[in-house]
């Protein structure tokens, strides 16, 4: 196993005018290369406190992140982010505009993307010419633009109708498998996290810990629409429906 993010000890507190909060508590995950994690819990519980401050976009109050050498993060959000004045070409490179790498060859890598997932015929065009799932995948394309070693996902298809759901769900884990990429997602959705993922933490009620740590061997793990006709899902489901059913 080749362990490339470390989490020790973490815990997260604000300052109020109430006092003080604990919002993160005494949190510990171990990530390896090419691992596909899903974190669940009730709303408000601090998921998405914990993937920010995976991004450093927030710090932690105490414990530590331990992450590889010269390593990069990639965050995906809810919504697909994308700029309507924009080609989907030229949205696929304001991150390497961004981080000021926006060479010959990462162009040619993001045109490579586009070509491999079936987008290189609207890079000219723009966000408002596509679907939403379609949006999903630019937006997952202009993330693996920047070649992370680690994604974060963000509730990343909760903005999709049921359908369009599914089937770009089984997009991206498809895109994501076949990049090798590390990926570390927040959902509500107990289906998907456990169609998609090696493993799912569960996360406790406010202050957040981890309450229970799954495994998931289901027999198909390149395709997350067929895992869901696995007889072993509905037993992962339901575990995990009553580690979150305890804290509603």
């Amino acid at each position: 196993m080749n362990n490339i993010l470390k989490i020790n000890n973490l815990s997260k507190k604000y300052h109020t005018q109430d006092g003080e909060i604990t919002a993160i508590k005494d949190i510990n995950i171990n990530i390896n290369k090419g691992d596909f994690i899903s974190l669940v819990g009730s709303s408000g519980c601090g998921k998405s406190t914990l993937l920010n401050i995976i991004a450093g976009l927030e710090k932690p109050s105490t414990g530590q992140i331990s992450f590889s050498n010269n390593m990069k993060i990639g965050y995906m959000f809810q919504s697909d982010c994308l700029f309507p004045w924009l080609t989907i070409y030229e949205n696929c490179l304001v991150g390497l505009k961004i981080q000021k790498i926006n060479t010959k060859e990462n162009q040619e890598y993001v045109l490579s993307l586009l070509k491999k997932y079936y987008l290189f015929d609207f890079k000219d065009k723009y966000p408002n010419c596509l679907s939403g799932g379609m949006k999903q995948r630019v937006a997952l394309i202009r993330t693996l633009a920047v070649k992370p070693d680690i994604i974060l996902l963000d509730e990343p298809f909760s903005a999709l109708d049921y359908q369009s759901r599914l089937a770009i769900s089984n997009d991206v884990y498809e895109i994501l498998k076949k990049e090798k990429q590390t990926a570390i997602m927040v959902t509500h959705d107990l289906a998907e996290c456990v169609s998609m993922s090696d493993k799912v933490y569960v996360l406790s009620k406010r202050p957040c810990t981890i309450k229970n740590i799954y495994t998931i061997i289901l027999n198909n793990p390149s395709n997350p629409i067929n895992n869901r006709k696995d007889k072993k899902f509905m037993e992962y489901y339901d575990q995990i429906w009553k580690d979150l059913d305890i804290n509603v």
